[in-house]
């Protein structure tokens, strides 16, 4: 396994430290990547959702007797 590193560049001097991140840093790398990927499911769930409703809204629509260019001017594209 690659070791996580740390790399500190002092802008006025050009001097360039790496060091290893410490086992507390890893876990809050870690623990915020979790983080991260469980709020992309979030909203990948909340577009799905959001399709699924447009989707069935535009089925129920349909079923009344509206024409798609009738559905599309209420819904929208």
């Amino acid at each position: 396994m690659n070791e996580l590193v740390r790399t500190i560049v002092n802008t006025q001097t050009g001097e360039v430290v790496t060091a290893p991140l410490s086992s507390d840093e890893i876990a809050a790398l870690h623990t915020a990547e979790a983080a991260r990927l469980s709020a992309q499911a979030e909203l990948d769930a909340a577009e799905t959702a959001l399709v699924a409703s447009k989707e069935s809204a535009r089925a129920k629509l349909a079923a009344l007797g509206l024409t798609e260019a009738e559905i599309s001017a209420i819904v929208g594209g």
